[in-house]
């Protein structure tokens, strides 16, 4: 028997939760972040939910994580290909965003930059 899947729901599974967009997004920034650095990063992510977000979207290989043998232990994630290749769609989100904001009566000038 052939299970039909459907590409948007697989998609909206993977990245669908606020936080893992989120996540995401700052790692676009820069080629690596910490934990603490990510966690300041967003808003109202608790420690534990940052923590089960991170291992989702590790065992989803859409970001790696490298430990580094030292005391305090060092632990930095990054995007795979697979989590940059989310890149357009974050930047269509954000632009769907911005339009939707300014015909709520938000000034571009109160924009957060991506």
């Amino acid at each position: 028997m052939n299970i039909k899947v459907c590409p948007i729901e697989e998609a909206i599974n993977l990245i669908g939760h606020k936080w893992k967009v989120l996540i995401i997004r700052n790692l676009l920034t820069t080629d690596h972040q910490r934990f603490g650095c990510l966690q300041k990063g967003i808003n109202g992510i608790s420690q534990k939910m940052l923590t089960q977000q991170l291992r989702q979207l590790e065992n989803d290989e859409l970001i790696s994580r490298k430990v580094f043998a030292e005391v305090p232990p060092k632990v930095e994630y990054s995007l795979t290909d697979l989590g940059r290749s989310l890149q357009p769609i974050l930047e269509s989100i954000s632009t769907w965003g911005k339009g939707y904001l300014e015909t709520k009566g938000t000034d571009s000038k109160d924009f957060i930059d991506d």
